[in-house]
């Protein structure tokens, strides 16, 4: 059997928007809404560069119905690209972008296949010992599994199949397609090109089941590498994939205690020092972070006392270092006072009173914390998409994150009480 090498990529959401920066002051706005399709001539330039034979894209190449046919020219002229070095591309649809959600279509290049919807495709790549099982989907919704009508692996022939699926599920994606490993095994494909989760993970070795993850972080959920695996057939036995990173602006998280710092300045330098670890990390990528400070600090009560005041702080800390190459996306202070709430609230004012009042509410019972949660959840729809962290509720079902929640708005309490004392 010949060597030969695939490219397997998954999620690539052409055209879809970077959340979280559209109120960016100087921010390079062309360069953020650019990003999906600088990701995606990237791994074209990829595929060339390494000669590969065959590319895979595992559903949800598109994130909603086009808004014009520019998205589809756009397809079109990449894959143009690999035809002319004689790359096949097989291609499934997703929820995102199942047969249904486009409405808008332009016929792809003949290196092209688009699998069926109805049933599991056969494609076989011309000159290589290779069959891809392929399955799209026609509705955004599919909440069983498609396995039961696909074939068993063929014989002398390395078996791909390709799908988008949730497999047996991610907590941050809703069910898609499920199935269980065992029934991605029991098939005896050699190696299973997924999509739909955007965490890259390799599920399995034998068989190989794998998760590229999407191409291009697009919120700071989706923080770190994003990219592609290369897969290696050599001597009809498919080798380890190699994760390539393609993301062109990179998602981070950079998590500080500010312990003994006496003020936002301490604060900053601290925080400058881990940026300059993840600014190479990002290898000249255009890198977004969020800040996130924890801990006991005297630093507290001048950190919340004024959040905008505090978030363009460091901004502009981010613009001394390195410019338009690096945005803070926010700053969430999860800093308390070195002062203990419990001695606060023995204190016979309002303040003591406002503190136990909170002391209480924490050890409220499930059932009326509920119902607390259940009140506010009218609030909670109308908040716009910026203060619900995205399509998150900021009211989740489990109470722990909501006592949190009160454990951090009680040392803003105590943290602007206090500062009005010492004014």
């Amino acid at each position: 059997m010949a060597t030969f090498t695939i490219l397997h990529a998954a999620d690539i959401h052409l055209d879809s928007p970077l959340r979280g920066l559209e109120r960016y002051e100087g921010a390079p706005v062309d360069r953020i809404r650019g990003a999906t399709r600088a990701a995606f001539r990237g791994l074209v330039d990829l595929a060339i560069a390494e000669e590969v034979r065959l590319v895979l894209l595992a559903g949800d190449l598109h994130d909603v119905d086009w808004r014009d046919y520019n998205t589809g020219l756009f397809f079109n002229s990449e894959m143009s690209r690999l035809r002319e070095q004689d790359i096949s591309v097989v291609l499934v649809s997703g929820n995102h972008d199942a047969a249904s959600e486009i409405t808008r279509h332009l016929s792809p290049p003949a290196n092209v296949t688009v699998a069926p919807t109805r049933r599991p495709g056969r494609v076989e790549v011309p000159d290589l010992d290779l069959v891809v099982h392929a399955q799209g989907f026609a509705t955004r919704h599919c909440p069983e599994s498609v396995l039961d009508t696909w074939p068993p692996a063929e014989r002398g022939v390395i078996n791909v199949g390709l799908l988008h699926t949730s497999a047996a599920g991610h907590p941050a994606h809703e069910p898609y397609a499920p199935c269980t490993l065992e029934e991605l095994e029991a098939l005896g494909y050699d190696y299973w090109a997924l999509g739909h989760v955007h965490e890259r993970r390799i599920l399995r070795r034998a068989p190989w089941i794998v998760y590229p993850g999407n191409l291009q972080g697009r919120h700071i959920r989706e923080p770190g590498p994003r990219g592609a695996y290369l897969v290696r057939v050599e001597e009809g036995r498919v080798a380890e994939p190699e994760f390539r990173a393609l993301d062109v602006v990179r998602w981070e998280c950079c998590d500080v205690e500010p312990g003994d710092a006496a003020g936002i300045g301490a604060v900053l330098e601290t925080v400058r020092a881990r940026l300059e670890v993840l600014l190479p990390e990002a290898e000249d990528r255009a890198l977004v972070v969020r800040v996130v400070l924890t801990g006991a600090t005297n630093a507290h009560a001048e950190l919340v006392r004024d959040p905008e005041r505090t978030l363009n702080e460091f901004r502009s800390l981010a613009i001394d270092l390195a410019g338009d190459q690096l945005w803070i996306e926010s700053v969430h202070c999860r800093t308390r006072s070195p002062v203990a709430i419990a001695d606060l609230a023995e204190r016979d004012d309002a303040i003591g009173g406002l503190l136990r009042s909170m002391e209480t509410l924490k050890a409220t019972p499930d059932a009326a914390l509920a119902a607390v949660r259940a009140a506010l959840g009218p609030l909670d729809a109308k908040l716009p998409p910026d203060l619900r962290r995205g399509p998150e509720s900021i009211l989740p079902e489990d109470l722990d994150p909501v006592r949190a929640l009160l454990d951090e708005v009680q040392q803003a309490i105590a943290a602007h009480l206090l500062a009005g004392e010492d004014a």
